[in-house]
């Protein structure tokens, strides 16, 4: 009852004009800087901040602005993915698996629709699951240590593995070479520099625009050059923009699975959207994939994917008000944010500062009300983009991703890797190994290797650790079950003739 009231109270907060107008600016500047390839919430919410200091706005009002660029940025990552194959940040890899070959077969507007709407259930559910639950998930986020993390890194990679279904070589090849790129660079814990060939532009690693537009921008650009389409012929565009009673029945289960799996997820700090996405489709896949259409146009595995992202985002300020942890990197510059006003965040913050944790909690509700609403209509604007000419689209596509990659650190040295990085995956395209197990080892491989490292230290090397804990022990036979169950049941069916 306590918890309805404080909402209540939130409402009023999140309801003032300035802060409904805030809101809806945020949700729509996210939405665009969410489909441009590489940017993603953490630069949005990091070039909003400063403005919205030196604007003088009230801590609540510039905490629900920049919750809604979060939000909004989570929105429109999945357009540049489904149109375009190009993620518009981390989270959005697994929307392109099935969300892009929806788009060749003229269905991008049922694709966008539906992404939008099962974005919107994740998005509500892990609201309403924030204001019942945050206390205890918190309390439970406690229990995971650096040896529980790992695990969840390796339960992850298993998920990868098994998303190829009949492919899980190749899906485990890539997933390494995602790794071996993630360990270039620095060493934050020795200072040692890591396979950087003495060369000064590598010294703090390949960063993840540049992997990103070059393995799947450039990549994609090769193959369409490759086809000699010069006509929009590649991916046709129909006239129906909007998903349809039956398509959302068929995705519903599947998107309330993934919207809470990506909650519970996303209060693990520093889980993050990339593990919710990747997990929730690899379960999704197991459970729904009966007649092995997913990586070819299942419109159920772009909504569980973008229901968990979501979901995940949203779960990420549970461990941000309540512990002070940061959920994400988001919400690492959103803590950030705090500080500029001199608030801590923490346990304390829920009866020194309501005003703002249940404003922000109701402005939650608000924005993805909005985003709703702005999404749905702009399906029709979004898709014309399909209907520009390859030799028009090309050029265009290859400019914008140059302009991103130039803007990490202004040198010509990254425009050149990201050109190596497309041959590279170009090639690897050309041999099946998939795109997606190799971008989220390059975003998980740090993590990893950080909480193994953090791990061994508490122990002084000793590997019991890893799996002392039942936690780490449920992980562990989950992964294991991940990686052995499937080619045991194809075997089995194999065997009864099926």
């Amino acid at each position: 009852m306590d918890a309805l009231e404080h909402l209540l109270s939130g409402f009023g907060v999140a309801l003032q004009p300035t802060n409904l107008l805030v809101g809806a600016i945020g949700a729509f500047i996210g939405t665009i800087v969410g489909m441009l390839p590489g940017l993603g919430p953490i630069n949005g919410v990091a070039i909003l901040m400063p403005l919205a200091y030196a604007l003088k706005l009230p801590p609540e009002t510039a905490l629900i602005l920049l919750a809604a660029v979060y939000i909004g940025c989570e929105y429109g990552g999945r357009i540049s993915s489904i149109l375009l194959n190009v993620p518009g940040d981390a989270g959005a890899i697994m929307t392109a698996i099935d969300g892009y070959p929806m788009a060749q077969k003229g269905m991008g507007g049922v694709a966008l629709s539906i992404s939008a709407w099962s974005s919107f259930v994740g998005s509500m559910v892990a609201t309403i699951g924030f204001v019942l639950f945050a206390p205890l998930l918190a309390r439970w986020a406690l229990a995971f240590g650096p040896a529980e993390y790992f695990a969840l890194m390796c339960f992850a990679f298993a998920c990868i593995t098994g998303l190829m279904g009949d492919k899980p070589m190749k899906a485990a090849l890539a997933a390494i070479i995602g790794l071996s790129l993630s360990t270039i660079g620095l060493d934050s814990n020795s200072g040692v520099y890591r396979f950087t060939g003495d060369s000064v532009h590598l010294s703090d690693g390949i960063q993840f625009v540049v992997v990103v537009i070059g393995l799947f921008s450039i990549s994609e650009m090769l193959l369409m050059l490759e086809s000699h389409h010069t006509s929009a012929g590649m991916i046709r565009v129909t006239g129906r923009g909007l998903f349809n009673l039956g398509e959302m029945m068929a995705t519903w289960w599947g998107t309330l699975r993934s919207s809470v799996l990506g909650f519970v997820i996303g209060v693990l700090p520093g889980a993050g959207a990339t593990i919710a996405s990747a997990i929730a489709y690899a379960t999704e896949k197991r459970l729904s994939d009966r007649d092995g259409t997913f990586g070819k146009g299942d419109i159920r595995g772009v909504a569980a994917p973008e229901a968990a992202n979501n979901a995940s985002a949203t779960g990420s300020f549970v461990p941000m008000l309540t512990l002070g942890v940061p959920g994400s990197g988001t919400t690492a510059v959103m803590v950030g944010a705090l500080t500029l006003y001199n608030i801590t965040p923490g346990p304390a913050l829920f009866t020194q500062q309501p005003a703002l944790v249940w404003g922000l909690i109701a402005s939650l509700f608000i924005a993805n009300v909005i985003l709703l609403f702005i999404n749905i209509p702009m399906v029709g604007v979004f898709t014309r983009i399909l209907a520009v000419p390859n030799w028009a689209l090309v050029p265009g596509i290859l400019a914008i991703s140059a302009v991103g990659v130039y803007a990490v650190h202004a040198t010509t040295f990254d425009l050149m890797l990201m050109a190596t990085l497309g041959i590279f995956g170009y090639l690897l395209r050309k041999q099946g190994i998939p795109m997606a197990p190799l971008i989220l080892g390059f975003v998980l491989g740090d993590l990893m290797e950080q909480n193994l490292r953090r791990a061994l230290s508490i122990t002084n090397g000793e590997l019991g650790i890893l799996w002392e804990s039942p936690i780490s022990m449920g992980l562990w036979i989950a992964a294991g079950a991940m990686i052995l169950v499937p080619p045991l049941v194809r075997a089995w069916l194999r065997s009864r003739g099926r």
